[in-house]
């Protein structure tokens, strides 16, 4: 049967420390991108938004236009009849014929003025679509001007940190295996639960590192000696003194 190496709660501080000063490291390195990953992933949707605004107008000009086309053809063929029924009229044999021909033609005038109508109020639909297009065009002509601005910046600061971030990334992941499973799951609630990230603090000038609050002088003596691990009775953060606390570095 395999040996399982123990490991002293000492050491087990010692890992937590380390990963949390190497997550902190990371975590400065995010404020450095700021607010920028978030702003130009929102630039994006807005401007995909903008983009099937544009297209829905569009479709809604080319509807029109369509509609237009439909109705200058039924004028044609309004006027075509109108000329038929007039020759018609020509060779009528009595009052009768002459009034059923008459109704036509003017049924057909009738038709001819209706779709004049339609033809004018779609027309001015399409003017007020044209001014909206523009309008949209404009607006994600500059939505893609300040989206370039933003992702130029982000670019630069990630082109700057690219290389630490990277090792700080694969130090953390190499740090996470020399935390027992128990403890990682605790420091990873903790650490989510705070948006400066810190789970593990060190106790300074008697307060926790975390929420300042008091640490009594009995407590702290229980943390020099590193026999069980401790947690702040106020923030929940686990504290370590601050001797052991110094003496881990992460370059």
């Amino acid at each position: 049967m395999a040996h399982v190496k123990e490991f002293s709660v000492e050491e087990k501080l010692t890992s937590l420390v380390t990963l949390q000063k190497i997550e902190s490291k990371l975590d400065e390195i995010k404020i450095l991108k700021g607010e920028l990953p978030m702003e130009v992933a929102d630039l994006e949707d807005e401007i995909t938004g903008l983009h099937a605004r544009q297209t829905r107008i569009e479709e809604e000009i080319n509807g029109v236009t369509e509609f237009i086309e439909q109705r200058k053809e039924a004028i044609k063929e309004s006027e075509a009849l109108v000329k038929k029924y007039e020759k018609q009229s020509a060779n009528v044999k009595n009052n009768r014929e002459f009034e059923a021909i008459n109704k036509e033609i003017e049924m057909q005038q009738l038709e001819v003025k209706l779709a004049e109508k339609h033809i004018k109020d779609a027309t001015e639909e399409i003017a007020e679509k044209a001014v909206l297009l523009e309008k949209a065009k404009k607006n994600i002509a500059a939505k893609e001007g300040v989206l370039a601005t933003k992702k130029g910046e982000l670019e630069k600061i990630i082109a700057a940190n690219e290389k630490e971030e990277k090792h700080f990334a694969k130090m953390a992941e190499e740090a996470r295996v020399h935390v027992e499973a128990r403890l990682l799951a605790s420091y990873d609630k903790i650490r989510h639960s705070y948006r400066n990230g810190l789970a593990v603090v060190p106790v300074e000038r008697d307060a926790c590192g975390g929420c300042f609050n008091a640490i009594p002088p009995q407590k702290q003596s229980e943390i020099r000696q590193h026999k069980k691990i401790m947690i702040c009775e106020n923030c929940g953060r686990i504290l370590v003194d601050e001797e052991l606390h110094g003496n881990v570095e992460v370059k």
